[in-house]
């Protein structure tokens, strides 16, 4: 019984983590295409901002998202899988 609830223990863990890393992906992809697309139409004067000067050092730091966001999901799914796992014990134990 005890390796079968730590293999649930385990799963809750990794699935937590998963899910948040994939939005962090998902977030970091929108992040740093979209503020692209927009640099880009700044640069070619195709639209007017106050925001951003256009493509710039900037446009390429905003591309670490795409590694930073997904590890920082991935720490919080990780930190939420630990937290659940009390609660899923409880649950259990009271039920």
């Amino acid at each position: 019984m005890k390796a079968v609830f730590q293999t649930k223990q385990f799963w809750i863990l990794q699935r937590s983590a998963l899910i948040c890393a994939t939005v962090g992906l998902s977030l970091g992809v929108l992040y740093s295409f979209g503020g692209l697309i927009i640099d880009t139409l700044v640069s070619l004067e195709l639209i007017s901002s106050n925001e951003t000067p256009g493509l710039s050092y900037g446009t390429v730091l905003a591309f670490g998202a795409l590694i930073g966001m997904p590890a920082i999901g991935f720490v919080f799914g990780v930190v939420l899988g630990l937290v659940l796992i009390p609660l899923h014990a409880l649950y259990f134990k009271l039920k």
